[in-house]
């Protein structure tokens, strides 16, 4: 799945302090090898260079915190 800017999403990240996190997408970046990669920006911080693989689009419970 590919991702625009502005579009809000769950980084799933193990290794990231972000890990399981709403974000949004700052910037979209093209690799030499033709794949996407993401710069997510979050309440505390941003990731840079998140493949699409470990992003997922969120919906709107995951949005506005609720279950």
């Amino acid at each position: 799945m590919s991702f625009e800017k502005d579009d809000k999403v769950v980084l799933h990240d193990k290794h990231s302090e972000f890990d399981g996190e709403v974000g949004t997408i700052t910037q979209v970046m093209e690799t030499m090898f033709g794949e996407a990669t993401y710069t997510v920006s979050f309440d505390d911080g941003q990731e840079t260079g998140i493949p699409a693989d470990q992003l997922q689009a969120a919906d709107e419970a995951d949005e506005t915190g609720e279950e």
